[in-house]
């Protein structure tokens, strides 16, 4: 056990990629791509079909790449995911006991938190940055808000960022951004048309690298 998170892997292109049931055989089709547009930190959710098949996969074949897993709500889960070899713990609501061992064993946690006391509750017990979840309804002038007061903590927005509006969450002060099916085009990926996914992945790419 133990974490080969990248740090700077992730502060190049501060985007967590959040894949839920995507077969391995899919992933793999589309991580050249992937790559080749900057993006550099992918989170298999725990709820997907082999997800530890999938993360242990990715972790020995893809040391480019910081592979995650997401949607970690027990202690089970958390086993679960770092024997398969996941590099960073990602959780939509913040268990104490989760926090407490990644925190003592330092393997970064990214904890899901919605009201300005669970962010502060979340940063307080030692997550690498807080994720905000889900934004989709508040959006990045709630981001704004929380910074104002608790301008020392990190936040990852998750859930209605796009390319509409990636620019306007770092705008507000966040440290990053989780993106699922805005980032993984599901009709592009079904009809595997990986050319246009891997233009809509520079266009989200860039739009970041502009801001910074």
């Amino acid at each position: 056990m133990g974490t080969n998170y990248k740090e700077e892997l992730f502060d190049k292109m501060p985007i967590v990629g959040i894949l839920r049931n995507v077969s391995l055989e899919v992933i793999e089709e589309i991580l050249p791509y992937y790559k080749k547009a900057g993006l550099t930190t992918l989170e298999i959710t725990m709820n997907s079909a082999n997800a530890c098949d999938i993360i242990k996969s990715i972790a020995e074949n893809h040391s480019d790449i910081n592979v995650g897993a997401g949607t970690v709500c027990t202690m089970a889960d958390l086993m679960k995911a770092l024997d398969a070899g996941a590099t960073f713990i990602v959780t939509p609501i913040m268990d104490v006991d989760v926090m407490h061992y990644c925190k003592s064993h330092n393997v970064p946690i990214f904890p899901g938190a919605f009201t300005p006391l669970e962010i502060y509750n979340a940063n307080k017990l030692g997550a690498t940055a807080v994720k905000i979840f889900p934004a989709t309804q508040l959006g990045a002038g709630y981001v704004k808000d929380v910074l104002a007061p608790l301008n020392t903590i990190k936040l990852l927005p998750t859930g209605g960022v796009a390319l509409d509006n990636i620019q306007s969450f770092f705008q507000a002060g966040a440290i990053g951004v989780g993106m699922g099916g805005s980032l993984f085009d599901k009709k592009m990926m079904d009809a595997k048309d990986y050319d246009a996914l891997y233009n809509h992945f520079k266009s989200i790419c860039d739009k970041v690298v502009e801001i910074r």
